[in-house]
């Protein structure tokens, strides 16, 4: 899902729509071939705009971000086809609607004001004050003064649910663990063969989605801090807890975040709250406990913006909310754990 979007890798990131190839290209010293090998803080950048679907076809990922109607309103997006969604492609006829949701325009802190606002200089791809404006995936080109989705046409301008004009930067925390057997064994899968991995779960309340429990990052905030801080809301409840519990809780997530972990993906989110001019990215991070013993001190409980919470096992048949199914998918090849039936989960499957 990400890529580097500067000068001429524009236009092969763009015309990547039409062409439907996927990429996969790692960061530090992680190779494609060697994913399974390690477990540092390594990670993997996706194209932005390709990734295989959940039985292993080849799909455009920049789909949720053209769906409609557009999240929490009746708003209808200008149909964008697959060939026209990159910029590159010369479309002159193309009319987007404009739409930014009023909660947004509302002026909330954690929102931008209008473009139009005189008082409002934003310094796009830099960190602006405790505001991060620089995109994962590298430079996003300004049109008209403002910023312009990397990933291509969505049939909608402004901001829509999103507070910040250009990237919206959240954080996803996925946390894992094996199935076990009431003997305490690793249960493994009769066909594949392969230990079942498990990871915690939310069900939003927005959408009824179930989804890896992560959130936005505030200004100013580390993702280390976000990661933490969302999994304690979302799916500890923390913000309900007494003083007492969340020092308690604390400790026990002191120690579940501070283990050597790693970096699935970081970048470009196809997003159904995706415009052209704001768009979601996420550094998603896999904590795992291998014994269990972390996660059997820690009670699941529903908070702030999630309705449910649960243990789910990792496999093909996983629905979940924006490109989270992909995320899982890279941990279960990293981790060599149950995929899929009929195809081999390592780095070749993508």
């Amino acid at each position: 899902m990400a890529g580097r979007f500067l000068g001429k890798t524009l236009a092969t990131v763009s015309l990547s729509v039409a062409l439907a190839s996927v990429t996969l290209k790692s960061l530090g010293r992680c190779s494609i071939t060697a994913c399974s090998n390690s477990f540092s803080s390594c990670g993997f950048h996706l194209n932005s705009n390709m990734m295989s679907g959940p039985n292993g076809t080849k799909e455009n990922s920049h789909n949720k971000a053209r769906t409609s109607p557009y999240p929490g309103s009746k708003v209808q997006r200008s149909q964008v086809p697959n060939e026209k969604v990159g910029w590159l492609v010369e479309w002159q006829d193309y009319n987007p609607v404009e739409y930014t949701a009023v909660s947004v325009l509302a002026g909330p802190r954690w929102a931008d004001p209008q473009i139009s606002e005189s008082s409002f200089s934003p310094k796009f791809n830099e960190k602006d004050g405790h505001v991060e404006r620089k995109s994962q995936n590298g430079l996003y080109e300004i049109e008209n003064g403002r910023p312009r989705n990397p990933a291509g046409r969505t049939g909608l301008v402004g901001r829509g649910l999103l507070g910040r004009w250009g990237p919206n930067h959240a954080a996803d925390p996925i946390i894992t663990r094996w199935k076990r057997d009431r003997s305490g064994n690793k249960v493994t899968h009769p066909i594949s063969g392969k230990n079942i991995l498990q990871f915690v779960a939310i069900k939003r309340k927005d959408c009824g989605e179930w989804a890896i429990p992560g959130g936005m990052v505030d200004p100013g905030e580390k993702i280390s801090a976000t990661l933490k801080r969302e999994f304690g809301e979302e799916a500890l409840n923390s913000l309900q807890k007494s003083g007492a519990e969340k020092r308690e809780l604390e400790e026990k997530l002191h120690k579940l975040f501070s283990q050597e972990h790693l970096v699935i993906y970081k970048g470009y989110v196809d997003d159904p709250r995706n415009t052209d001019n704001a768009w979601m990215e996420t550094e998603a991070v896999n904590y795992h406990d291998e014994t269990g013993e972390i996660m059997d001190n820690l009670t699941l409980e529903a908070g702030d913006d999630a309705g449910k919470v649960k243990w789910v096992d990792i496999s093909d048949k996983l629905k979940l909310y924006a490109s989270h199914s992909q995320f899982i998918k890279l941990v279960a090849e990293k981790r060599d754990a149950h995929w899929g039936e009929d195809s081999e989960t390592d780095c070749h499957g993508l």
